[in-house]
């Protein structure tokens, strides 16, 4: 379970807190008392006991799947992505797997990493510019990734009661399977968020639910979803809420409300790529109006 730690290497505390939803002094707080607790114990990671190392399982699992995450797409700086974050994770995952055969949420997180990165060369542009799922070139996706994924998936799934890593690789293979985004099965992704939710509730869960809502029926019941989720404190002050509503006022044509959601989301990202794409969006539905 050590090798979790090479995994978060890269992230700075600001980084994970962002990921957690929770402001960077707690967390800060949270990595000192664990540092403190390990060093109390004297006992090192490897040296635990396999009954051990299993009751830690989740909380290793979480830290393999935010550093995924921060790699997939960097929260911070001028760099759209972060192979060498996201491919420890997805490299020390596989062990994982090897480590504790027949866990099907680790082969869930596993397979949610593949289902995911399939996607990767096709987010970044020529100009290395963000390019959205709905306007990817969906032959660029990485269709090995893609079979081994869904084959870990449907291995996961034949144990029954699929937790919420295995739900989300489930909701990541319909995109990775549909021919283009007015094609994909939304009503079956919006129903695989109901499950989400009620098996690991958070913020970004009921936003994805929102935008699958507004996917199903229609962009004014999508932001109606929208107004219920930003009374999250922390959701609201992140630019993917103000993102989110930005995308789905677009949808609606209610394009100056939309380029001024874009702005706003583009002053509260810290990555620079992230606030390039917000403001040409911004600029480009503004231009609608003109």
């Amino acid at each position: 379970m050590a090798l979790t730690l090479r995994a978060v290497a890269g992230l700075t505390t600001a980084e994970i807190a962002r990921a957690f939803f929770v402001p960077e002094a707690t967390m800060a707080q949270r990595l000192t008392r664990a540092k403190a607790t390990i060093r109390q114990s004297g006992i090192g990671f490897a040296e635990r006991l396999p009954e051990d190392a299993r009751s830690r399982l989740p909380a290793v699992l979480r830290v393999l799947y935010l550093a995924f995450s921060e790699g997939y797409a960097a929260s911070d700086g001028v760099l759209p992505v972060r192979i060498d974050v996201s491919e420890e994770a997805v490299r020390v995952t596989r062990q994982l797997v090897d480590l504790v055969p027949g866990e099907p949420e680790v082969q869930g997180l596993l397979a949610l990493m593949l289902l995911t990165d399939a996607r990767r060369p096709a987010r970044i542009g020529a100009a290395g510019q963000l390019v959205p799922l709905d306007a990817q070139d969906r032959s660029l996706w990485n269709r090995d990734k893609v079979a081994e994924g869904t084959r870990l998936l449907e291995i996961a799934l034949a144990c029954g009661a699929p937790g919420p890593y295995q739900i989300q690789a489930a909701i990541s293979a319909l995109h990775d399977e549909a021919a283009s985004v007015e094609r994909t099965d939304w009503a079956q992704i919006r129903a695989l968020y109901d499950r989400l939710v009620i098996v690991a509730d958070s913020p970004m869960a009921r936003l994805s639910r929102a935008i699958a809502t507004a996917m199903v029926d229609g962009a004014a019941a999508g932001l109606a979803e929208l107004e219920t989720v930003s009374t999250d404190p922390l959701l609201a002050l992140s630019h993917r809420l103000a993102a989110a509503r930005g995308h789905l006022l677009e949808r609606a044509g209610r394009n100056h409300e939309a380029a001024d959601a874009y702005r706003s989301a583009a002053n509260r990202t810290t990555s620079t790529p992230e606030r390039t794409y917000l403001l040409l969006r911004a600029a480009q539905v503004g231009d609608v109006d003109r």
